[in-house]
């Protein structure tokens, strides 16, 4: 038997049709690196094609290397000269044999990001551009956004004319190619992009690559970008034999540029074009696939397809809405626990996926204390994220200033134009007296030589003492806001207004909310208490990176991952889609891009798949309502079992603590089920309360008591409550679930 005959029949078309334009639709697990290794072994085995003019482009490292491999084991000898890389590297290759010709060095320079950075504080200063106004990373950002549509500097500017924002963008966007130029240097977007600019205007390059490239492939089609189109455009515009190999379904990378529309539009820039759709599905159960089928199929901006499979229609998908977040990810882990138990799974066959990072903190959190190891995939453990490991040192510094690194990470956070020379000379006076490094900033007017710098260290110092007389009188919540509106963090964050900024300012709301959770979970809620419970929590160095280890990771992330047992969490309007997607201007293409992903990551699973959500969740230190999200809703019913909470009049559900009414998803389906405060900062009404001042209630973990007070606090309120041996204790009412007795 051949290896050709081991594919199956739509597999073989993709191999077999070399000739012109060819869009193979690959839907997800349906095989398409398989094809693509097949089609260049046949190109050389069968076509009689030379490796050297074989090109082959991915996006990633890994993926070009896996590629490579494979391809290296199927045809040996001559394999080497095939041109297999990513984006970037094939244009690098380019660059250093041409780049003369666009006047630069052949040896030029590559910038990463900090040295883009670098470059971008250099060229604000010299153009007194206000960074506390106009942040460096925004000014970065634009610039990449124009170089991915191959928008020149001269053509920015023409196009800010009367706008006066885009015109100072314009004045740094130049000023920053300049610079670049005048150091020899490219940045990765230039990489594609000073491609492009030769191939289009160096006839004699273009013809050189276009003979030697008489078959190009390219996977992930549907992640490109404007700049990358028109580079394959141009080297394949000699023979035209081009294949690109993508899924439309999954084109989830909008955020970072791509255009969805260079796959869905393929045939009308290549009207001869012929267009094979790969549809069977070798990795996940019948059900699964039907359960993305009906999500999916949602969409209009789609390319019309249905992932099938010859295997079983395996278990039924499992459902459950929580009434906290909280105790979806207790459920989560304990369900995880039970399945590694019984045998069913190890913990490397499971992965749960979330929309945003900050839903991370409580999964970590449960996976910890059950004793799971766990790791996060494409992103740092939530205590080891930037912006919490700043607030978290403000509130160590605030709480016993004996954390030298603490002192050292925050004294310019934010910028205080402190320098390093001050430090040392501070470090080295707290050395010679036996003291801690902040004890030596208290007493900076002695250290000597320290000169102006002295001015500078106060105000700092004096700051530590404002927050400790609000950690003495308030807590510690109302400590860590005080902190972050005195510093400015969140807002410096909202100014730069980037995707990486917003998402930190995510992170540092579910701080909040973590803050929040532990003052109402703890008697006596102390700043010391606190800091101990987190450096418990934070504590994964122990974890054996070789050992078998759960993932957590974000949808984004996932794309390109299978697990045998995958749980989705957080599936609820609001969050998943997210609100912003929800009321966009554009909200239709904002929540089928929303839709794509939740497709990926249905589509993750192998044999197992839980979704799972909660009607309450913390955000930013305020309890929101959230209903089932409008995805779940589009599975269909049968393919679904587990059970929800049967809605309830809120005071009875809300403040009675009842035991949940199971109801089968098809006794209620799923598009019929609503929940009363679904809506964002729903807030609870006084007269659902079923108690009053002066009643006698009880809770869970107190006892009996008697209601002394009940205030207003926004959307919940503030119950006093006296109880009989626990004492005066104050809590929400929506926490709190007194029972009336």
């Amino acid at each position: 038997m051949s290896i050709y005959e081991t594919l199956n029949p739509e597999q073989q078309k993709g191999v077999f049709t070399t000739e012109g334009p060819v869009l193979i639709l690959a839907g997800a697990g349906s095989g398409k690196t398989r094809v693509l290794t097949h089609r260049v072994a046949y190109l050389i085995q069968q076509k009689g094609v030379a490796p050297y003019n074989i090109m082959a482009i991915t996006f990633t490292n890994k993926a070009a290397g896996e590629m490579r491999e494979r391809i290296d084991d199927m045809i040996g000898f001559g394999a080497e000269r095939i041109w297999v890389s990513t984006f970037h590297s094939s244009c690098v290759r380019i660059l250093r044999q041409f780049a003369d010709r666009l006047g630069y060095d052949n040896r030029f320079t590559i910038y990463d990001s900090d040295d883009q950075k670098s470059l971008m504080k250099d060229i604000c200063k010299r153009l007194e551009i206000d960074t506390k106004i106009h942040k460096e990373k925004a000014f970065l950002s634009v610039i990449s956004s124009a170089k991915d549509e191959l928008i020149s500097p001269e053509e920015f500017a023409q196009s800010a004319v009367g706008d006066f924002d885009k015109t100072r963008q314009a004045e740094v966007y130049r000023e920053y190619q300049a610079r670049l130029k005048a150091n020899n240097a490219m940045d990765f977007d230039d990489l594609i992009m000073k491609t492009v600019e030769l191939l289009k205007y160096d006839t004699e390059v273009r013809n050189y690559y276009q003979e030697r490239f008489h078959y190009i492939m390219v996977d992930e089609y549907q992640d490109t970008n404007t700049a990358q189109f028109e580079l394959v455009r141009l080297l394949a515009s000699g023979r035209e034999n081009l294949c690109v190999v993508g899924d439309d379904d999954q084109s989830i990378y909008k955020f970072r540029g791509a255009n969805i529309y260079n796959i869905l539009n393929f045939e009308k820039h290549y009207p001869n074009a012929t267009v094979i759709k790969l549809e069977q599905n070798y990795r996940s159960t019948g059900n699964i696939l039907n359960a993305a089928n009906g999500v999916i199929a949602n969409n209009v901006g789609r390319k019309a397809k249905r992932l099938w499979t010859q295997a079983d229609e395996g278990e039924k998908i499992y459902f459950e809405q929580f009434e906290s977040a909280y105790e979806e990810a207790d459920y989560i882990a304990k369900d995880i626990a039970k399945r590694v138990r019984k045998g069913e799974y190890a913990y490397g066959d499971c992965a749960v996926l979330y929309r945003t990072n900050a839903q991370s903190r409580l999964l970590e959190e449960r996976l910890l204390l059950s004793g799971i190891p766990y790791k996060i995939v494409g992103g740092v453990n939530f205590y080891g994220r930037k912006e919490i490991k700043d607030l978290l040192s403000y509130l160590k510094v605030v709480d016993n200033a004996q954390d030298d690194l603490a002192v050292q990470r925050i004294i310019n956070v934010p910028k205080r134009g402190i320098g390093a020379t001050s430090m040392s000379k501070a470090a080295d006076y707290a050395y010679m007296n036996g003291m801690q490094l902040f004890e030596a900033l208290e007493q900076v007017e002695n250290i000597p030589t320290m000169g102006r710098a002295a001015a500078k260290i106060i105000p700092f110092v004096e700051l530590i003492y404002q927050f400790r007389r609000v950690a003495a009188n308030e807590g510690v919540s109302a400590l860590l806001q005080h902190i972050i509106d005195a510093t400015g963090y969140v807002e410096e964050l909202r100014v730069e207004g980037t995707d990486e900024a917003k998402a930190r300012i995510e992170n540092i709301d579910e701080l909040l909310s973590k803050v929040v959770t532990y003052e109402q979970e703890n008697e006596e809620p102390t700043l010391s208490g606190f800091l101990e419970e987190v450096a418990l929590v934070a504590d994964i160095d122990s974890l054996d990176e070789n050992a078998s280890y759960v993932v957590l990771m974000t949808l984004h992330s996932a794309k390109g991952l299978e697990f045998p047992n995958v749980y989705l969490a957080g599936m609820e309007d609001g969050l998943f889609p997210s609100y912003m997607s929800i009321t966009a201007d554009n909200s239709d293409e904002e929540i089928e891009e929303e839709r794509r992903l939740c497709y990926v990551g249905i589509t993750r699973a192998k044999e197992h798949l839980s979704i799972t959500g909660a009607r309450m969740r913390m955000v930013r230190g305020e309890t929101q309502y959230h209903g089932i999200s409008r995805f779940v809703k589009e599975i269909p019913e049968e393919l679904l079992q587990g059970s929800t909470w049967e809605p309830k009049p809120r005071d009875e559900r809300m403040f009675s603590n009842p035991a949940p009414t199971k109801t089968s998803m098809k006794a209620t389906p799923l598009a019929a089920q609503t929940y009363q405060a679904k809506n964002f900062g729903t807030k609870i009404q006084k007269n659902s309360l079923d108690y009053g001042e002066g009643d006698r209630v009880k809770h869970i973990k107190f006892g009996e008591g008697t209601v002394v007070q009940i205030n207003d606090g926004g959307r919940d309120f503030e119950v006093t409550v006296e109880f009989d041996t626990a004492g005066r204790k104050k809590m929400f009412a929506s926490f709190a679930k007194l029972q009336k007795v």
